[in-house]
């Protein structure tokens, strides 16, 4: 929101805690600190109220509060127009990899371990005050660039600059040509959907620099967005790692699905050159999963005069999250709509029924392979799998995240067979079918090799007792080496 005075900007720290002791212990750690404004509000339901009043450049948050449960005032935050980009880092008494998760997919920048050292906590203060004052200053520095263009340019003009960046020139030349584009409104219409997600990235984003993971970021959107114009896609957001993508609107043609699936190939084609500069950058290798959807969704401009954004909302949003969930690296899986509107010029390499949250019926997602016809795009056929048995079995632990076996203590198992990005377990518990586990490996003497190897359950081997595939969808490189030596040849795919 505009501020007067930008350059004289302070670094200003809201800290939201129910308990007063902890409030006197970081207002000391801080006290040392002349540049630095402290705020503590002890009770979580006048958080919006004082956050509004103080304007942070940056929120500590506690996730334990009576009342309010933690990650809910996360999301009342980024609700909130006045803090919804303010760097906000939670606090919690212990490291819990769901909660972080289910944290940073809400909007939370970071997490610290209360009570934290103190010059690592000023140093995280420092480092994202900095980026969101920097971003409040450019914020301002561009309204003024905008106010003397209005002496110079063209309303077009400046809207065909600012919002080609997300849209085909194609689809800005509709925009303007109607003087009505900009207008508040919407509509309902049939458009296709994808969402694309790197896969394994929250556990990348907690064990590197801060700076590393916006690299890895921005390599990928950079090298994507180029895709998805490509193909006339209408990019509607980037949440973090995340990419949701329109086609359909604002502008419909009759091959909106086609051209998605396409741009969905084309994007796990792309992924080849993502990792090739993540490699010179030394950053890690990522893979991605891809969802298609296609069905009847509100969209058009939302918001008010000061502030619009052009947006899609309905049930087929969130179904094609769910079916990016299922996805593995490399993946794409589309609807039964999708593959409708597509007919026959798509190889279909594999097939799933399904139960999404939220749809009363199993639904079927079909694995595209690729698109024939004027596109002629494919992926590599997968070679046939065949699980190598073990000379000496891997002892583990894993953790199920939700559902009925969600044990924060985790559950025993042995790895058995393996074959480059997958592997058979014998444990005492079945996880469910897409279930995502993160796992603990240990050697030969029950020493602890790695803790956040993270995968997917891929099918059930046997009930009784529990036997189960599952496919790795991130291995840290210390686990990665230590299956290559205690395992047959083994590489996570890229």
């Amino acid at each position: 929101m505009p501020r007067a005075g930008l350059s004289k900007h302070r670094t200003t720290v809201l800290l939201v805690d129910d308990q007063a002791i902890v409030g006197k212990m970081v207002g000391r750690m801080l006290s040392t600190e002349k540049d630095i404004d402290f705020h503590f509000c002890q009770d979580p339901h006048q958080a919006i109220d004082m956050a509004n009043r103080v304007q942070p450049t940056l929120i500590l948050q506690d996730l334990i509060m009576p009342e309010i449960e933690g990650l809910t005032l996360v999301r009342y935050f980024r609700a909130n127009a006045a803090t919804r980009d303010v760097p906000l880092i939670v606090l919690s008494s212990k490291q819990e990899a769901q909660v972080k998760a289910e944290a940073f997919a809400l909007g939370a920048n970071d997490y610290m371990v209360k009570l934290p050292d103190p010059v690592e906590m000023i140093a995280r203060i420092r480092y994202h005050s900095k980026g969101y004052i920097n971003l409040l200053e450019r914020n301002e520095a561009y309204k003024a660039l905008l106010e003397s263009q209005k002496q110079l340019r063209s309303r077009n003009r400046f809207i065909r600059r600012t919002f080609g960046r997300y849209l085909s020139d194609e689809i800005v030349d509709s925009i303007l040509e109607s003087p009505e584009g900009m207008m508040l409104g919407g509509e309902k219409r049939k458009v296709t959907i994808m969402m694309a997600d790197l896969r394994g990235f929250t556990s990348i984003a907690e064990s590197l620099p801060a700076e590393n993971v916006v690299g890895i970021i921005n390599i990928y959107l950079e090298v994507m967005t180029e895709v998805i114009l490509k193909y006339l896609g209408t990019i509607d957001e980037f949440i973090g790692d995340a990419i949701l993508v329109v086609f359909g609107a604002p502008v419909r043609r009759e091959d909106d699905a086609r051209r998605a699936v396409a741009c969905g190939i084309e994007m796990q084609l792309a992924m080849e050159e993502v990792n090739r500069r993540n490699r010179e950058a030394g950053y890690p290798a990522m893979a991605m999963g891809i969802g298609i959807n296609t069905g009847r969704v509100v969209v058009g401009n939302i918001g008010s005069k000061r502030r619009t954004k052009y947006a899609v909302v309905g049930h087929h949003v969130n179904l094609t999250s769910r079916i990016e969930s299922y996805t593995l690296g490399g993946q794409v899986l589309i609807s039964g709509s999708t593959l409708g509107e597509c007919g026959p010029i798509l190889r279909i390499d594999d097939c799933m029924s399904v139960m999404p949250r939220g749809v009363r019926e199993p639904i079927t997602l079909h694995q595209v392979g690729g698109i024939g016809g004027e596109y002629g795009l494919y992926l590599p056929i997968k070679e046939e799998m065949k699980l190598l048995e073990l000379g000496h079995p891997l002892d583990v632990k894993f953790m199920v995240p939700a559902g009925k076996h969600a044990n924060m203590e985790g559950h025993r198992g042995t790895i058995v067979r393996m074959f480059k990005d997958a592997a058979e377990i014998h444990a005492e518990v079945m996880p469910d079918i897409h279930e995502n586990l993160r796992i603990t490996l240990f050697d030969e003497s029950a020493r602890e090799v790695a803790h956040d190897v993270y995968a997917k359950v891929t099918g059930c081997l046997s009930t009784s007792p529990p036997a189960f595939q599952v496919n790795f969808t991130f291995i840290p490189p210390e686990a990665e080496l230590f299956l290559q030596e205690a395992a047959v040849p083994f590489r996570c795919r890229s």
